[in-house]
């Protein structure tokens, strides 16, 4: 089992940036894919970025490409989402997602699937004020 737990959400002006963090428990985590949704009120929770499990790759949505990156910090059980440029559609609930899946490594389009995901954080608010 892994516990995850966001943070570093908060309010900040457009154009702004903010960084989140997601520490995850267990001595498997450096085995999972993980990644980054969002959701904002009366809308789907939709994907934001992926990272596989040595940090070599990633995949991150269109809205946010070239504007956010993630990362990750095995030795610290720990992913990143560095948010720069920040817009008001960017506004919404960030979650932290770990997948056990062997086919998380393709870094393919299932990446950007709930389904994919077995393990979620409670989520962390992000607020941009135009």
């Amino acid at each position: 089992q892994v516990q995850l737990v966001e943070s570093g959400g908060g309010l900040v002006q457009a154009g702004g940036s903010l960084r989140l963090s997601c520490a995850a428990s267990g001595r498997t985590f450096s085995t999972y894919g993980m990644g980054w949704f969002r959701q904002a009120p009366g809308k789907e929770r939709e994907f934001v970025a992926g990272i596989s499990w040595s940090g070599g790759r990633t995949r991150y949505a269109d809205p946010v490409k070239g504007r956010f990156t993630m990362s990750r910090d095995n030795a610290k059980n720990t992913v990143y989402l560095q948010m720069n440029s920040l817009k008001a559609e960017d506004a919404a609930v960030y979650y932290c997602a770990g997948s056990d899946s062997v086919i998380y490594a393709t870094m393919s389009a299932f990446v950007t699937g709930r389904n994919a995901y077995r393990f979620w954080g409670p989520g962390t608010q992000v607020t941009v004020s135009s």
